[in-house]
Formats: structure tokens, C-alpha cells, sequence
């Protein structure tokens, strides 16, 4: 990471989102969704700040994680406000009834202009990585996304990608296991990383049933501000 990265604070929170249950943000490359190693300030703790700033709450703010995103990675990330939220939108992670829509800058056009990945995929801990095998192997897991080219760039591809499945790394590993490796990717086979230390994988959409009210809701990221995100957006 360099210092170029812009990291959500408080005060620059993207908030796309919330009400009394969830605080919804689009996450920035770089943040970390959860704490870690690092020490870093992590999206959940910016988020307890930014509610605790804005409604002038007194003592700990409870705000729950019911999804990721890697690191380098943006887009929209869900934050349950109350526990009862929290269960329930785990819940809907676990079972599958979340719509997800990423946008993916590669290198390479994938075999077809729309297509089906299935792979199994296994994880390595010690590497963070996981690896995208054809056949089932010992302690792997099905992986499934559908794809479709959104547009042709110069030098890139952009593929708009719903995800059957959430595996660790899925994205990153299916698509470099077809040879299109993301922009930026170093760990899957990006020939040079962005200088921010972002990869250009963008969570763009997300549908799903409100946890307490019952209707079903959209949730649109704006891209991050680099041109190369901006020249897809303007389609």
C-alpha cells in the first residue's frame, strides 16, 4: 500500500444506506472489512464511529459483519445494526438468497462472450490463496459464477459476474484459472500490481430481503475514481 490509498474514515464514509437495522457503505480498496494483523482501523469499527458521531450515541455502538470483501477489493458491504439483523442476514448469506453483482477488469476475453465457471476450489491458509482444480479434490469446495463481457476496453476486458457460490478468493481464482487474470491481481497472475494496491474487482450490486421489513432491496457502489473504472461506468 502506498500512500495514495484513501482509506474511509468517519467523515468520508460512502453511505449508501441505513436505517434504524443496517448501515449499508461501498467499501474503498484498502479497507479492511474486520480487524486483523495489521492493527488497522477496520470498516466495522469506522462505521461504529460514524453512527455514534451522527446520532450522538452515548457508550458502544453495536454494529454486526455479515459479509467480506478482500482487502483490495470495493464495493458494497452490509452492516446489521442490531443482533435480530445480524442473525437474520446471516441467515440469507448462508442460504443463498442474496443476489450479487461484481464488475472485473481482466486481462484476456474470457472462451466466450457469457458463460458458467465451475470449479472446486481449495484453500491454502498459509498462502491466503485459494487454487481452482477441475475435479473435486480432498477438502475442496464447488465454486459457481456466471459471467458476461460488459465491455471491451483497450488493454482490458470488463466481465459482469453474479456468484452462485461465495468460496474464499472465488473470483480471483476462477477467473486466473481461465487465464484472465483481474487488473492489479499479483496473487493470480496480474503481470503488474495498480499503484494504490486496489484490484479492479468491484462488488456493484446486491438484492436482497430487508431482515425486518420484509421488502427486497437494491443496493448500487458508484466504482471507484480511477479512469479505467469510469470508462465502464459511462456505458
Amino acid at each position: 500500500m502506498n500512500t495514495k490509498t484513501i482509506h474511509s474514515t468517519k467523515e468520508n464514509l460512502q453511505v449508501l444506506f441505513e436505517d434504524n437495522h443496517l448501515l449499508i457503505v461501498n467499501k474503498r480498496p484498502g479497507d479492511i472489512v474486520q480487524g486483523d494483523k495489521t492493527g488497522d482501523i477496520p470498516l466495522v469499527e469506522v462505521g461504529k464511529a460514524y453512527i455514534a458521531d451522527k446520532y450522538d450515541k452515548p457508550g458502544a455502538v453495536y454494529l454486526g459483519v455479515a459479509h467480506r470483501l478482500d482487502r483490495p477489493t470495493s464495493g458494497v458491504i452490509i452492516f446489521a445494526r442490531t443482533s435480530k439483523a445480524l442473525t437474520r442476514l446471516n441467515k440469507l448469506f448462508a442460504d443463498r438468497e442474496t443476489k450479487k453483482i461484481y464488475w472485473a477488469v481482466v486481462k484476456n476475453d474470457p472462451p466466450n462472450k457469457k458463460g458458467t465457471l465451475v470449479h472446486f476450489l481449495k484453500r491454502n491458509p498459509k498462502q491466503n490463496k485459494s487454487y481452482a482444480n477441475i475435479k473435486e479434490v480432498p477438502d475442496s469446495k464447488r465454486a459457481v459464477l456466471h459471467y458476461e463481457i460488459l465491455k471491451k476496453l483497450d488493454n482490458f476486458t470488463a466481465l459482469q459476474i453474479e456468484l452462485e457460490t461465495g468460496r474464499h478468493h472465488q473470483i480471483r481464482a476462477q477467473l486466473s484459472s481461465i487465464n484472465c487474470p483481474i487488473k492489479g491481481d499479483l496473487k493470480y497472475g496480474s503481470d503488474r500490481s495498480n499503484k494504490d494496491g486496489s484490484i479492479h474487482l468491484h462488488a456493484r450490486k446486491i438484492t436482497f430481503v430487508h431482515p425486518v421489513k420484509k421488502e427486497e432491496i437494491t443496493i448500487t457502489a458508484p466504482v471507484p475514481s480511477d479512469n479505467v473504472w469510469k470508462s465502464i461506468s459511462k456505458q
